[in-house]
């Protein structure tokens, strides 16, 4: 983690009863950020794929081809990352590298890594597309930003095979943002470093990272943002943290939606977060106070 960064981070957790309906954002909101450029969000769990269940359930599928068990939630650990750093880091796992040794006699090489991503790519490429319905509010407000004069920049861990499949099916659901950067393609790496939100910030032309807002569902991603010089706003019931579907999510009572909001919300913070929301739905409301701290003179 980025300690400097985190350490300096005035934390605050802005949230609604539970992640399961949107507010369509008004011409009201719009006026509320004046002093924010762009807005950069990350895709599963994010804007799509509510509970981030593309990614963590084909790790668990493709270790399991290969006699290793693995369980969601050592699948979600490490969500964030690139997915061949995802493997890595997986790998480095102290049961998962036993499991490894005990089948093959040996410890995990990168040879070993690069067979279990070669067998990873497929497997997400075919299945992506069954995740990528929009999580509530999220066309809404994307439209409400470009409304307002914003720009809207993305990034994520997918390799970009994956984006290639999940982008055009997400713009036909009227999601779409005006520059993408994949896990895999910059030389310099993915997150945690802040090298895809910056590669945003080149793209889209904007003059000064503070003000920027990195909006994700995973730790990585919120010290990706973090690391950039930007604000940060986590969800903490959409995507990785909490790892439930919307119908899921639905059918728990109200201690256990707070017992999930509670948990994601530290873990959030801690990593650096200024804000910390349900989902993409609340978002409008988040930019504001973001805008209002700005405009007191408060930079990230």
């Amino acid at each position: 983690m980025n300690t400097t960064a985190t350490s300096t981070a005035t934390s605050t957790s802005t949230s609604t009863s539970t992640s399961t309906s949107a507010t369509t954002p008004t011409s009201a909101d719009h006026a509320r950020f004046p002093h924010l450029q762009a807005v950069i969000f990350d895709w599963a769990g994010t804007l799509v794929d509510h509970g981030s269940l593309a990614p963590t359930q084909i790790f668990v599928d493709a270790f399991g081809t290969f006699g290793i068990t693995l369980t969601l939630a050592q699948a979600r650990s490490p969500m964030g990352l690139s997915k061949r750093d995802h493997i890595r880091t997986l790998l480095e796992d102290a049961s998962l590298q036993a499991q490894w040794q005990t089948r093959f006699g040996k410890a995990s090489t990168d040879a070993d890594i690069d067979a279990i991503y070669q067998r990873f790519m497929p497997m997400q490429i075919e299945k992506v597309g069954r995740y990528s319905q929009p999580i509530p509010g999220a066309v809404d407000v994307l439209k409400a930003l470009r409304e307002a004069g914003l720009k809207i920049g993305s990034c994520s861990g997918y390799p970009r095979q994956v984006l290639d499949v999940l982008l055009p099916q997400a713009k036909a659901d009227g999601l779409a943002a005006d520059h993408v950067v994949a896990g895999d393609e910059l030389t310099a790496g993915g997150r945690p470093a802040p090298f895809m939100a910056l590669a945003n910030v080149l793209a889209l032309g904007i003059g000064d990272v503070r003000a920027c807002v990195k909006v994700d569902d995973t730790t990585p991603g919120i010290e990706e943002g973090r690391r950039a010089g930007m604000w940060t706003i986590g969800l903490s019931l959409s995507g990785n943290e909490t790892g439930l579907t919307l119908e899921q999510l639905q059918a728990l009572p109200d201690t256990d939606v707070a017992a999930h909001r509670e948990g994601a919300t530290k873990r959030l913070t801690d990593a650096g977060a200024h804000l910390v929301i349900d989902s993409v739905a609340s978002l409008t409301k988040a930019l504001a106070e973001i805008d209002a701290r700005m405009a007191r003179g408060e930079r990230p």
